[in-house]
This record gives structure tokens, sequence and C-alpha cells, in this order.
């Protein structure tokens, strides 16, 4: 299948003249993992969504922050960020992970939400969770936090705070 001027098959490693590529997970068949960039991102999605892939079984966020030397497919720059969406085709029995490389300095991609609608609440809570801005999302506001939180606290620079806990006549050690 060629997806965005790409050939994606079950070749070891196909990368695409814009940076983004493809590459196959060794030891697990009938699944490919590709990684478009920020612009090819919706078009990737929507041209496996038009091959057979009817279902949107993921979306997720990752902070890379203390792994910016990862290993990637030749021709993708690591960024902090990375949204991974997992999808699903029942009639071929086949799934493709799609990662989506977004700096941390501008954490926004476009939304799937006009592709998938059941992606939406997947979106809101790396939107939470991470501050990954999903552009064009019909609800883009907290969905795990209170309104009124500051900061996003999965991302791995976020303050981890300390309540003491006290309990109220604990038994000693046995």
């Amino acid at each position: 299948m060629t997806v965005n001027g790409t050939e994606v098959d079950d070749s070891p490693s196909v990368v695409s003249d814009s940076g983004g590529g493809s590459s196959r997970t060794p030891g697990r068949p009938q699944q490919e993992v590709v990684f478009p960039t920020r612009d090819q991102y919706v078009d990737v999605v929507a041209a496996y969504r038009d091959n057979g892939y009817e279902m949107c079984a993921d979306l997720c966020g990752v902070d890379y922050l203390n792994h910016p030397g990862r290993r990637l497919p030749e021709g993708v720059q690591p960024e902090r960020f990375e949204v991974v969406v997992g999808l699903l085709s029942l009639s071929l029995a086949r799934r493709v992970r799609i990662r989506v490389q977004v700096p941390g300095s501008d954490a926004e991609v476009d939304t799937l939400f006009d592709l998938y609608p059941g992606v939406e609440a997947m979106e809101r809570e790396a939107y939470d969770l991470f501050g990954i801005v999903f552009r064009g999302h019909p609800d883009m506001t907290r969905i795990l936090m209170p309104e009124d939180w500051e900061g996003h606290p999965l991302r791995k620079d976020y303050g981890v705070g300390r309540v003491p806990v006290q309990f109220k006549e604990a038994p000693g050690p046995r």
C-alpha cells in the first residue's frame, strides 16, 4: 500500500523524502510501525482508514524527556513528545502503529476526530496529562484533572508533590 507517497509494506524500513518512515517490529506479524511527520499525520491515518483500518483502538501521548537518543528509523528526528495511534483492521486482521514526533516547544498536532470520532476522549486525555494540543478538536478541555489544575502530571519534568499521610492509632512495627 502507498501512504502519502511512501510505500508501506513488509520491508524492514521505508523512509519518505520528508522524514517520515515505516519499520516492521521483529517477532510481531501483521503489525507495522509508521513514522509520519506532523504534516503527513492526518493524511497517513486517512489512507489507512480508506484501506480497511476501520477502528482506532488507541491514541496516547509519550514524553521522552529522559530518552532523547532513542532508536528511530533513519530520517526520523526524535522529539520530546510522541503521539502513538493504534489502528486496527478487523476485516484484514491487521494492526498498524503510527508514531508522530511532536516537539516540546510546539506540542500541537492535528486532531483525528473527523476520521475516527472515538478518539475524542483519548485526545483530551493526552492533552490533559501531557499538554499535547490537538488542533481542530471539538472540545479541547481537561478530562481527568480539575479545570483549575496547573500543569500536566505525566510530563517527566512535572514536580511531584508529597503529602505526609498520618494514620490515627496505627500499630507499630511487628
